[in-house]
């Protein structure tokens, strides 16, 4: 029994049964059709209809009994989980045929017709087996079997990918350093991106690809953005491993997922410690006088230190792939989490610093110095705009480092950053590039035209898409005829990726912006109707579609799209400042005050909420009011711009001239060359 709702499993003859509460919020019997995965958990796929299997909220934890195990438990025991949540195992985010079936199996083809909203979800084989990894298998097994034509396939055994990048590769020694060193460069990227496809957080848009072509042409990797990652590249939610492997000194050297995992078992290379000393000379690193925790202790293990664990999915611990160098000063000043106090959990993290600098001594540089330069971009501290634009431009940082970077400037002045976003339009990763071209969305046509059309003919697809997504509208007025070609190809390929993924309301709402961009409101509307019809608590689609409709003179029916989603999700703060600003244009102005300031009760922290409402007050003649909201906000969000430039002013109005010359002051140090910020402070 959970969240007031009671489920059953039991046998019905030969077939696994479970009664609980379905589609509709009544208790009904469903057939477990499969069990999904094996251990330390099972999950119970149950069908619904349109060809839908969904993942059941409770599980069978299939760990010993010793361990906690061999007992049911909800995935989601702090929510109240009702039919028509996401979250709900009938709710769209449980859906096996698009969030899970792809890495769970072998040559699938998710089968969505969005025409009858029905699935034929098809795969060869129920699990990973050789093809999802070597591509398909007939010269193989030709090889095998020594069939006509068998002696042109022995160099690669028949296999498509082979995967075969460590062939001759040896690790040495180095006495000074006690770390191996790889006897060649890795030249390629085949490996890693085969297993990244499943261990990694990232989007699919294609089910054309096979392995050994680039990751790019179907998948879209998340970056380090602060839902996923901690400020200094630490795993926070569950992202699969290969986005913190990128940002290691590891793979920068070369190693490789099967110099520590045997990719076919999935077993590693070695027990213990011993996997790690297989280049990590054990006689400098695995001994007490660099652990400083006794032999065979929980602390005397590299994993602990150097690959702490998250638990999801509640009994599911997973190892940080970043393999860094513990830092419990940076969760004194950046407040992110470190090995040590995983354990010491009795300890405070300046402890835990203290005894690190004893035992080591002062901080080493490393790949994850990048953490303090998030951490003041992510504040809007000075300078930080061109620190971020300075880490964008030097490719000794990972790439995925890079990107992120990148990502961060999407807010920031585009002079200041344009320079570093060219240069990383020719960046060697496609990541990068990929998100280098999102970026440029705010510039204006012909600059976008001219920046952006060499990226239209990119060997990576991802980087065509995002290319061509920036062009649509304006901006593609300006190609030439010969880059117009190339602009509708590519336009096609970006096109084709959200009906793949038509399914999910935000690939409904991707298109109705393309269409809006391009002009077509009505097919704007349709698609983002579309996506309301997917999952009518999809907030973006609501409010983007309010605004079409305001643009279109039809405020009035936005206010009542509005109102309708406010009852069904009546704690989304961002549906309440629509509304706000909705009822505004309508003149409405206490209705619009009241909805804009329940926003920035119900999302407190949102510094864009509160400048809005405090506007509201100021023009309302509530002066005070207004000038407390924003102080309030900008105690969060020191270096907000808004918040910076409102306060100047109506802390002017209000004749408190030392405040406003602060707030001017703390503007101009952000913007030294804005004109706009040096006659504020002038005044």
């Amino acid at each position: 029994t959970h969240s007031g709702v009671t489920s059953t499993f039991f046998r019905s003859d030969d077939r696994f049964m479970v009664r609980t509460d379905g589609p509709d919020g009544l208790h009904a019997e469903f057939e477990v059709h499969s069990t999904f995965g094996l251990e330390p958990l099972q999950q119970y796929l149950l069908p619904l209809p349109g060809g839908r299997l969904q993942a059941l909220g409770i599980a069978w934890d299939s760990r010993p009994e010793t361990a906690g195990g061999q007992r049911w438990f909800h995935l989601y025991p702090e929510e109240q989980l009702r039919a028509g949540d996401r979250l709900h195992w009938t709710g769209i985010d449980q859906n096996w045929n698009h969030q899970c079936a792809d890495c769970h199996s072998t040559n699938l083809r998710k089968g969505y017709d969005a025409a009858t909203d029905q699935f034929n979800t098809t795969f060869s084989e129920p699990g990973v087996a050789c093809e999802a990894c070597h591509g398909p298998g007939s010269n193989h097994i030709s090889w095998a079997g020594k069939a006509d034509g068998w002696e042109q396939l022995a160099t690669s055994k028949g296999l498509v990918v082979a995967l075969n990048e460590r062939r001759e590769v040896q690790w040495h020694g180095n006495a000074h350093t006690g770390t191996a060193r790889r006897s060649s460069p890795r030249t390629s990227n085949h490996e890693l991106e085969t297993c990244a496809r499943c261990h990694s957080r990232r989007g699919q848009f294609s089910e054309d690809w096979q392995p050994g072509t680039p990751a790019g042409d179907a998948f879209r990797l998340t970056l380090l953005t602060p839902e996923l990652y901690y400020t200094d590249g630490q795993q926070r939610d569950e992202v699969f491993t290969y986005g913190s492997f990128l940002q290691s000194r590891m793979h920068a050297q070369g190693v490789t997922c099967a110099d520590c995992h045997e990719p076919h078992s999935g077993k590693l290379q070695a027990d213990g410690n011993a996997v790690c000393t297989q280049c990590h000379a054990p006689a400098r690193f695995d001994v007490p006088t660099h652990t400083h925790h006794a032999e065979q202790s929980p602390g005397s293990q590299c994993t602990a230190c150097h690959m702490p664990t998250t638990t999801y999915m509640l009994v599911d611990p997973r190892h940080d792939h970043s393999f860094r160098i513990p830092r419990p000063d940076r969760s004194v000043t950046l407040n992110v989490p470190n090995a040590c106090n995983n354990c010491h959990e009795d300890q405070s993290a300046s402890w835990a610093a203290a005894a690190a600098a004893e035992w080591y001594g002062p901080p080493k540089a490393g790949l994850q110095d990048f953490a303090e330069i998030f951490h003041a971009v992510d504040r809007g501290a000075p300078g930080s705009v061109s620190a971020l634009s300075h880490l964008v431009s030097d490719l000794n940082w990972p790439a995925i480092v890079r990107a992120s970077a990148i990502f961060r400037l999407r807010d920031a002045p585009q002079l200041q950053s344009l320079p570093a976003l060219t240069l990383a339009m020719k960046d060697p990763d496609p990541t990068v590039r990929a998100t280098a071209a999102q970026s440029l969305a705010t510039l204006d046509p012909a600059r976008r035209s001219q920046q952006l059309t060499p990226l239209l003919s990119d060997p990576v697809r991802l980087v065509r898409m995002e290319a061509a997504r920036q062009l649509a509208g304006a901006a593609e007025n300006q190609l030439s005829p010969e880059s117009q070609h190339h602009f509708t190809a590519a336009l096609d390929e970006y096109i084709a990726a959200q009906e793949f993924n038509s399914d999910r309301p935000e690939a409904q709402a991707a298109l109705a912006a393309l269409h809006a961009d391009r002009g077509d409101s009505i097919a704007a509307a349709a698609a983002y109707r579309r996506a309301l019809d997917i999952d009518s608590a999809y907030t973006p689609a609501t409010v983007n579609l309010a605004d079409l409709l305001r643009a279109q003179g039809s405020d009035s029916d936005g206010i009542i799209l509005l109102r309708n989603a406010i009852e069904r999700s009546p704690q989304d703060a961002s549906l309440h400042h629509a509304m706000g600003l909705a009822l505004y244009r309508q003149q409405q102005v206490d209705d619009a005050v009241a909805a804009l300031k329940q926003a920035t009760i119900i999302a407190p922290a949102d510094a864009r909420f509160a400048y809005v409402y405090g506007v509201s007050l100021h023009d309302t003649g509530q002066t005070a009011a207004s000038i407390r909201v924003l102080e309030q906000s900008l105690a969060q969000h020191p270096y907000n711009r808004d918040l910076l430039y409102a306060l100047a002013l109506y802390q002017r109005a209000a004749g408190n001239l030392p405040a406003a010359s602060q707030h001017a002051a703390v503007l101009l140090e952000l913007e030294p060359d804005n004109p706009d910020f040096a006659k504020l402070y002038s005044w």
